[in-house]
């Protein structure tokens, strides 16, 4: 019996080993996967202090609207104005964020209704092309339902609302040169505004 004991003894000696490895293997598997939920944690915390962050500097912006058209100098034309088409770049090629932010000027309280017809403007090859945004959202999470997008504000308004952003693909080939906003207020001459396509260098 001791000889048989004498040669089972480097095999336990090899499964206390592996056993070790094995407990090793597992306390650094249960480490990584504690860094991956934190990395998610991480994450989340950040989507969720940009969210916050955007509509703070939507309610800024609200707020900034409002009393510059209350304090407007009487000379100024009072009414609607297109102030920016903001665009953002992400990380999927030709896909982008886009919002737009309303205005007025003046002290009436009453609500502005229209609406706005907004396209890119570009190339599609070597010929000049004009794309609809409601097109180019078709598909995302929130697709345009139709061409014109309504408006209904006292002071400012953005579009997605909540200071939110909303998204738009470009179609392979298209090569954008700048975002044509127009806004028909019911009653009024449309206003134009035309915004540069950002860098994407």
């Amino acid at each position: 019996m001791q000889v048989q004991s004498d040669h089972d003894q480097p095999l336990e000696t090899r499964l206390n080993t592996q056993q070790q490895e094995l407990d090793m293997l597992r306390q650094h598997l249960a480490v990584v996967g504690s860094g991956e939920k934190v990395a998610q944690q991480a994450n989340e915390q950040s989507r969720q202090t940009i969210k916050l962050l955007e509509e703070q500097v939507f309610k800024l912006q609200q707020d900034l609207a409002f009393y510059k058209g209350v304090l407007a100098p009487a000379s100024r034309r009072e009414g609607l104005r297109i102030r920016t088409f903001e665009l953002q770049a992400t990380e999927t090629p030709r896909l982008f964020r886009y919002k737009i932010l309303l205005s007025r000027v003046g002290k009436d309280d009453k609500p502005l209704q229209g609406q706005l017809l907004v396209s890119v403007e570009g190339r599609q090859g070597n010929k000049a092309a004009s794309l609809e945004l409601a097109g180019l959202t078709q598909g995302l999470a929130e697709p345009l339902e139709a061409k014109e997008i309504p408006f209904t504000f006292k002071h400012f308004q953005a579009i997605p609302e909540g200071g939110r952003f909303a998204e738009l693909k470009l179609p392979e080939g298209f090569e954008p040169q700048q975002i044509k906003v127009r806004a028909q207020v019911q009653g009024e001459k449309p206003l134009e505004r035309t915004f540069k396509w950002i860098d994407q260098e």
